[in-house]
């Protein structure tokens, strides 16, 4: 396998990210179109947006928090010449833990369902480090 394949699923992370950044435009607008919140406060405040505008932005926060962890260590992998297939797939069972736990956030931000997909991202996480460090382990003795 291509060793660059690791990025596939590092842009797919990416566009996920973008596209949250659209729905959260989306939902401002329409809040912002239906009365629902007053301009001069949101933009001091974002806790005057609806419930359903503040998941979005929640949402997003979310997006660079355990995300960064996984750009690096696809980045790591990349580097140490780890990116195989077992990589790879563990990569895109990290992104699509992501692209589930976004849905369930912005719509029925079912608590546990999230908590079980982001205990899942971080299982994933945590292979992918023990990996890179195994990989890393021969070369420092």
């Amino acid at each position: 396998m291509n060793s660059s394949n690791i990025f596939w699923p590092v842009l797919a992370l990416v566009f996920l990210t973008l596209i949250m950044y659209i729905v959260l435009g989306a939902r401002r607008a329409k809040a912002v179109k239906a009365g629902k919140v007053n301009r001069q406060q949101a933009a001091l405040d974002n806790k005057v947006w609806p419930e359903d505008v503040i998941q979005v932005s929640n949402n997003i926060t979310n997006q660079f928090e355990a995300p960064t962890l996984f750009y690096v260590l696809s980045l790591v992998l990349y580097t140490i010449n780890a990116a195989g297939t077992v990589a790879v797939t563990l990569a895109w069972l990290f992104v699509l833990s992501r692209y589930a736990h976004a849905y369930v956030h912005v719509s029925s931000n079912n608590i546990p369902m999230r908590l079980g997909l982001f205990l899942f991202g971080y299982l994933v996480l945590l292979v992918m480090l023990l990996m890179a460090a195994w990989k890393l382990f021969p070369g420092a003795l």
